[in-house]
């Protein structure tokens, strides 16, 4: 079974920005997890989209608290937990957690920005957050794979503007980045189902839209250290104890989607002012 990540782990995710974990989930439990998800519902039910400023929509659902169910037993289990507490120096808390839905044909891109671009409106005081993405279909570069700019989370908070309907980082910032690729290299994160990349707020991320026949669905956990705890209220919780569950839950709950997970809290999309609250790029 995966173990937590390793100290070399570690120190490639501090001096890169992220660090890719082969078969952090083993085959079982990550067909459980596509199983729950591709027919659930209730995931699809509370789906949005976000235009990406290409013509493009992103689909995907989100929710606060992790839940009894499949989905919350990936955000729970010890391998995940204690992975980001030995990345954060800290006890975490689960800060939110999302699918994205990127179907074939359809799905759309993801601008360039950091998670700390959003965040930051958030009341949160430092980039100390850390989110997991779990790739569940096959994630390549025709399907719109992650792509990130190595070593950029030293670069510091960068501006964002409103790009379509999503928070984008200052474009000119970017370019000057990728212009250094000895430094600042660009990276596809292509992934197999079960490999999990974990990678710092301020890391600039994005993905192009999906023009494949293939779908590329991920979920990603977020996580915050507790003495990063928000000094306001917003759409995503304070420090709230996390319930860390043994590996196994993974397996022992099986199939069970949303309607048998509890309170997971939704996000309203109406009140997700993350972005709203970023002026808007000039000509879009």
């Amino acid at each position: 079974m995966p173990a937590i990540l390793s100290d070399d782990a570690v120190r490639e995710y501090h001096a890169s920005g992220f660090h890719v974990a082969r078969e952090f989930f083993d085959a079982e439990e990550i067909d459980l997890l596509k199983r729950s998800a591709k027919e659930d519902n209730e995931l699809d039910r509370r789906s949005f989209g976000r235009a990406d400023g290409e013509g493009g929509v992103v689909r995907l659902s989100l929710w606060n608290h992790p839940g009894d169910g499949i989905y919350g037993m990936f955000a729970r289990c010890e391998r995940m937990v204690r992975s980001c507490e030995k990345l954060l120096g800290d006890e975490v808390y689960h800060y939110h957690s999302k699918m994205i839905l990127k179907d074939a044909k359809v799905g759309g891109a993801w601008a360039w920005h950091q998670d700390y671009g959003y965040w930051y409106q958030n009341g949160v005081l430092t980039p100390n957050l850390v989110s997991v993405f779990i790739a569940v279909d096959p994630c390549t570069r025709e399907n719109g794979c992650l792509q990130v700019i190595g070593r950029s989370h030293h670069a510091g908070r960068v501006n964002h503007v409103l790009t379509g309907e999503q928070a984008g980082a200052d474009k000119e910032r970017v370019e000057e980045l990728l212009k250094r690729p000895d430094q600042f290299p660009l990276v596809y994160v292509t992934m197999e189902p079960g490999d999990a990349v974990f990678f710092h707020s301020n890391l600039l991320h994005r993905s192009d839209q999906n023009r494949s026949d293939h779908p590329r669905w991920a979920m990603i956990c977020c996580y915050n250290a507790r003495s990063n705890d928000p000094y306001k209220d917003s759409h995503h919780p304070r420090y709230t104890p996390l319930s860390v569950v043994p590996d196994g839950a993974i397996k022992q709950v099986g199939v069970k989607r949303f309607m048998d997970s509890g309170d997971v809290k939704w996000l309203d999309d109406t009140r997700d002012s993350s972005a709203k609250a970023l002026l808007k790029e000039e000509g879009s």
